[in-house]
């Protein structure tokens, strides 16, 4: 049985800073990321959760320079996820 111990959820705020928004070249890098991780990685914007392991979920957020989106990691690499995640917006790199 699992419990949410085992399951542990991090919610951070980020903000695209690309001037291209979040378009196919870095929703790629993302996905290929978030993929390296067990958790279950989403990006929520606008009412709307998306799988960020999958190009396509990621490209049709739409999201443009200055959306904010909240990245929500759960599972047993939510925190070391959320981290890594986190910091390719903090770059700029999304």
């Amino acid at each position: 049985m699992s419990t949410n111990a085992e399951r542990p959820e991090v919610a951070v705020k980020v903000r695209v800073l690309a001037e291209l928004g979040l378009h196919a070249r870095p929703a790629a890098r993302l996905a290929q990321a978030a993929q390296l991780f067990a958790s279950d990685i989403n990006l929520e914007s606008g009412g709307r959760s998306v799988d960020a392991k999958s190009i396509l979920d990621l490209l049709s957020l739409a999201a443009t320079k200055g959306t904010e989106l909240t990245l929500r990691c759960q599972g047993p690499d939510a925190a070391r996820a959320a981290e890594t995640l986190a910091g390719f917006f903090r770059a700029n790199q999304l």
